[in-house]
């Protein structure tokens, strides 16, 4: 069944290649409300609770009797939003946010009618690890989405296979700015995580995909010398902004500085999101919240799939935060890492 499940995380189509996504006058404004409106923390900070809900989020298991922390986790890439619930939140960048462009695209990767722009964010870093496990991206669900449930939760939604009839159609446009030359290439598994990954190759100044990477595995490759990927005092609670005077980047963990970043090695991504409507029909039901799913409906359904199941475990008082039963929705829906992946990059190659 797990096979069959993970089979299914396929896209609607490839990514789809773009050689230009902003201009370079879009860019510097994307760029300018970074710096100016820093510092950012880390994703981890953004979306979890405890570690319990990053691995309900990616991929793989919890070993029994294991406590986690979030040492294994901890990875110096930063996020922070541009726009949330179809607002732009920095009005210098609303046309990048706004983009008649971009709409057609997304409507023309799913042969839709209607598309309406949903989100805006973007990750940035210096050296650093892969980009964790790989995963898929929170999805949404007519009633649910990341303003009103835990990203977990959502994974966890669409690993399951459970409210296939509430899942929003959803895309996105991904751009990458990175110009270092070792590794910060975007791998990808467009065939379901058993499938052979594909990658986007660094240097990708600009480049972009058109995608759904709510139902496609995906991570991003490590990049910049491995001595700098880990700094020493790294934390949940680190945080990365401009440099003194605009010269690079700095992160810091409470008024430390623990690391100073050059430019020339920062990776930065900026994540454009749509929700798709195939026909007015479905656009209506979702404006018309006549079939809205709610938190306490969601886990009573995996609570009635786990006891079908023969599941046996106490009904949570607080299952949003219950890491043992987190660690039970993992376990149960966990569709298995990749096992293929593309070779790590190599400095000594990537340098000469």
């Amino acid at each position: 069944m797990k096979a069959d499940l993970a089979d299914r995380f396929r896209p609607v189509a490839e990514p789809q290649l773009l050689d230009r996504a902003y201009s370079d006058d879009q860019y510097q404004r994307l760029i300018g409300v970074v710096r100016d409106h820093g510092p950012w923390p880390m994703i981890l900070a953004h979306h979890f609770k405890s570690p319990e809900e990053v691995v309900a989020t990616s991929s793989g298991e919890i070993p029994e009797g294991v406590t986690l922390t979030w040492d294994p986790f901890l990875s110096p890439v930063f996020r922070g939003y541009l726009a949330r619930g179809g607002v732009c939140l920095y009005p210098e960048i609303e046309d990048c946010y706004h983009n008649p462009a971009f709409l057609d695209k997304v409507r023309a990767y799913w042969g839709a009618q209607y598309a309406q722009p949903e989100s805006m964010l973007f990750n940035i870093s210096g050296p650093c690890t892969g980009g964790g496990s790989p995963h898929v991206d929170g999805t949404r669900f007519r009633g649910l989405d990341l303003d009103s449930s835990p990203v977990w939760l959502l994974n966890i939604m669409a690993k399951s296979g459970l409210f296939k009839r509430w899942q929003a159609k959803k895309a996105q446009v991904i751009a990458w700015y990175y110009q270092g030359r070792i590794g910060g290439s975007f791998t990808y598994w467009p065939d379901g995580p058993k499938g052979q990954p594909k990658q986007l190759k660094a240097p990708m100044w600009g480049k972009a995909v058109v995608v759904e990477n709510e139902m496609m595995y995906h991570t991003a490759e490590a990049n910049g010398p491995s001595a700098l990927r880990r700094p020493e005092g790294l934390a949940y609670e680190s945080m990365i902004g401009a440099g003194k005077g605009g010269e690079g980047w700095r992160i810091t963990t409470g008024d430390r500085v623990i690391q100073q970043v050059p430019e020339q090695e920062i990776r930065f991504l900026v994540h454009w999101g749509a929700q798709v409507y195939m026909d007015y029909d479905e656009l209506k039901v979702s404006l018309d919240h006549s079939d809205d799913l709610t938190v306490d409906r969601a886990f009573d359904m995996l609570i009635a799939d786990l006891r079908q199941r023969g599941e046996q475990f106490q009904t949570p008082s607080d299952p949003v935060s219950d890491r043992g039963f987190i660690r039970l929705l993992t376990r149960v829906y966990d569709l298995g890492k990749p096992e293929i992946f593309p070779p790590e990059p190599v400095e000594d190659l990537a340098a000469a």
